[in-house]
Parts: C-alpha cells; sequence; structure tokens
C-alpha cells in the first residue's frame, strides 16, 4: 500500500485529514487532541498519526511547505488512501488591514502565481476554491466554539522570497485578497481533479507591511483555537 512518500498500510488513514505545514504541528495536534494516536508515516520526517477525537477517527499529517509538497501528499491521500477531506491548518501573513495577529482566516478561493494548474491543459483560467460543505461546516463549528472565522480569499504564492517586493501584495490586497500563504492552491486544485473535498483555515502569523510576528515556537504549539475548528469540522463531516 506505500506510495512514494507515504509508508502507511490501507485503512491506517481516517476519512478526514489535517494537515499542517510543520511536522512538529501534526505531532502537537496528536499529541494534545487525538486519544491514542498512532505514528502511521514518517517518510522524510513528514509525521502522520491517526487516532480518535471525541470518538472519531482523525488523522494528521504535514504537507511541507509550498505547492508541490501538498499536492504530492494530497494526491497520493485522496487516490490510494481512501481519504475524502483534507483540512490544510497553517499559518499566514495577513495582507489585508482588517486582519490581526492570530484572527483566523478560511480561504474561500485561492489566488496564486503558480503554474500548477496547467499540467490540466485547461482553455482559460481556473478559479482554485474551497469545498463548500466542508467551509459550511467549518463556518459552523467556529461559532458553536465561541470563534470568528473570517472567509474570504487568500493568497497562494509560490516564493517567499520574491524581487517583486511588498508591492505585488498591495495589488493583491486591493482586489480583496486578505492573506497570503503557500500551499492551498494545490490543495484545492488536486482536490477538484479527483472529485474530492478541500478547505484551508490559517491563523495570521504575520502582518509584513507593519513588522509584527508571532514566533515559531508560538506557530507550532499555540494556534490551537484554529486547531479544535478542524477538529470539530472533521467530527461533522465523518456523520454525513
Amino acid at each position: 500500500m506505500a506510495t512514494p512518500h507515504i509508508s502507511a498500510k490501507e485503512g491506517d488513514f481516517a476519512k478526514t485529514v489535517l494537515m499542517p505545514g510543520d511536522p512538529l504541528r501534526s505531532k502537537f495536534i496528536a499529541e494534545t487532541f487525538l486519544e491514542n494516536p498512532v505514528l502511521v508515516n514518517n517518510v522524510r520526517g513528514v509525521q502522520g498519526y491517526t487516532g480518535t477525537y471525541k470518538g472519531t477517527k482523525v488523522s494528521v499529517m504535514a504537507s511541507g511547505m509550498g505547492i508541490p509538497a501538498i499536492g504530492i501528499y494530497s494526491y497520493e491521500l485522496f487516490s490510494f488512501y481512501g481519504v475524502e477531506n483534507i483540512i490544510r491548518i497553517g499559518s499566514a501573513g495577513a495582507i489585508s488591514d482588517k486582519l490581526e495577529l492570530r484572527d483566523i482566516v478560511a480561504g474561500l478561493g485561492s489566488n496564486t502565481n503558480s503554474n500548477f494548474a496547467a499540467q490540466y491543459g485547461l482553455p482559460g483560467t481556473l478559479a482554485p476554491t474551497a469545498d463548500y460543505e466542508l467551509l459550511a461546516t467549518a463556518v459552523e463549528s467556529a461559532k458553536e466554539l465561541g470563534q470568528e472565522l473570517k472567509v474570504g480569499n487568500i493568497l497562494s504564492a509560490d516564493t517567499f522570497y520574491d524581487d517583486l517586493g511588498m508591492d505585488v501584495m498591495k495589488k493583491w490586497a486591493k482586489m480583496g485578497t486578505l492573506a497570503v500563504e503557500m500551499e492551498s492552491a494545490g490543495l484545492y486544485l488536486t482536490a477538484a481533479r479527483l472529485g474530492k473535498r478541500a478547505l484551508t483555515l490559517v491563523t495570521i502569523s504575520d502582518k509584513p507591511f507593519t513588522g509584527e510576528a508571532t514566533t515559531a515556537e508560538e506557530r507550532q504549539n499555540t494556534f490551537t483555537q484554529m486547531m479544535e475548528i478542524a477538529l470539530e469540522t472533521a467530527v461533522k463531516m465523518d456523520k454525513k
């Protein structure tokens, strides 16, 4: 059953997989929230765990950084392990002045400067979007937890260090883009191609225009409100 990048066996993954970028965040979620978590993958140190949350089988596995990485892992999970839903839970930089540190954003659509969609040979521009049912369920879960979830378009960038500088971020902000990260477009496009569901939840870790930022340790261990929304969403989706 092993794929080139995942060593798990058939049945090792749950219907819904939470997918942070950082393997240490995957470990933190499993040890903090899941009952009886079992390490089912550790190829290249990309840790994947399966356990239960409120009696529901849930998995969490890291994606690494960037669209190519999440494209590989989401494809293998969707195609070979029976996964139906992937919820990316990551960090992002705010490019909207309406956002503050630690705000939680759900990516309705994923603008991108990536050429990832060119592989599909479409005669136009495909707009990568979240699955509506997953998004609606996350919004419902956030309300039940008393958390505010900001919903809107995000930017999925291929570059972290960009010669165009911050001026390009200001252009995206003028078009209503809330935040920038580096994975959602690859996840949304892969899910669309395979007929699966995907959603991106991100916590604002920094504000590039002001220089405000959280630490690496805070990003790994303290974005628990976003994690709880994703876990509650996984429980609801398991019953659908």
